[in-house]
């Protein structure tokens, strides 16, 4: 960070496999601001929750399980939930498929909340669902970045397969197009770009064109904004 910059908080949004992980974590560090994985949080979340037997309806249940449930993103990605190392847990097809179920509860959103914006003291780079809407909505830059389901159900087909998993891209286009409709339409914190916002379609821009606008459009803001 540039001295006399202002640290500023860059969200970006939206949906599934639209490369958002990827995108924000290469554009904090080329901004030079930490970066907030609030998807690793929700997944954490989501993963001991169903390893406790808690489905997503029973809102009693997860709030109590939750106020026991240390979640904590250490500073080199790895994230731990009650002291055991998730990070490679939390990425898997089943969690893929539960995430949204829980993320959509009131009670894991407002228990997650407050980790996140605690966070934002030095700015910070985060990407989400919500993060422009509701967990940081007078964030400095607003981004929501997009691309047509099917090349997001390709993506998401490579990254499985690069992993050695199985991955039939009509069956993963057709979870796509189920978490779209679940996101966009749930009651608590719906899917939708934040007033204010950047829309990028990255359809057609690989991983590191989409970084480069980002940052440029950070480097705008801070560079206007010097005190």
């Amino acid at each position: 960070m540039t001295e006399g910059t202002k640290n500023i908080v860059v969200t970006i949004d939206g949906p599934a496999g639209a490369g958002k992980s990827t995108v924000a974590r290469a554009a904090a560090a080329r901004i030079g601001l930490p970066y907030l994985d609030t998807g690793a949080l929700y997944r954490a979340a989501a993963l001991k929750l169903k390893q406790a037997g808690i489905a997503p309806e029973e809102g009693e249940r997860i709030t109590g399980a939750l106020s026991s449930i240390d979640i904590e993103l250490l500073p080199d990605g790895r994230i731990t939930a009650c002291g055991e190392d998730v990070t490679k847990a939390i990425r898997t097809p089943e969690v893929d498929r539960i995430v949204s179920a829980y993320a959509a509860r009131g009670e894991v959103r407002e228990a997650l909340i407050s980790i996140q914006r605690a966070q934002a003291a030095n700015g910070l780079v985060a990407d989400g669902r919500d993060m422009g809407t509701v967990v940081f909505p007078d964030a400095e830059l607003k981004i929501f970045l997009t691309a047509s389901a099917e090349e997001r159900a390709r993506r998401r087909c490579l990254e499985r397969r690069a992993k050695g998993e199985e991955a039939d891209y009509d069956v993963v286009l057709k979870e796509v197009n189920e978490r779209d409709h679940y996101d966009m339409t749930r009651e608590i914190a719906p899917l939708r770009p934040a007033p204010g916002c950047i829309i990028l379609d990255s359809s057609d821009m690989d991983a590191e064109a989409v970084t480069d606008v980002i940052a440029s459009l950070a480097g705008e803001f801070m560079e206007q904004n010097r005190r």
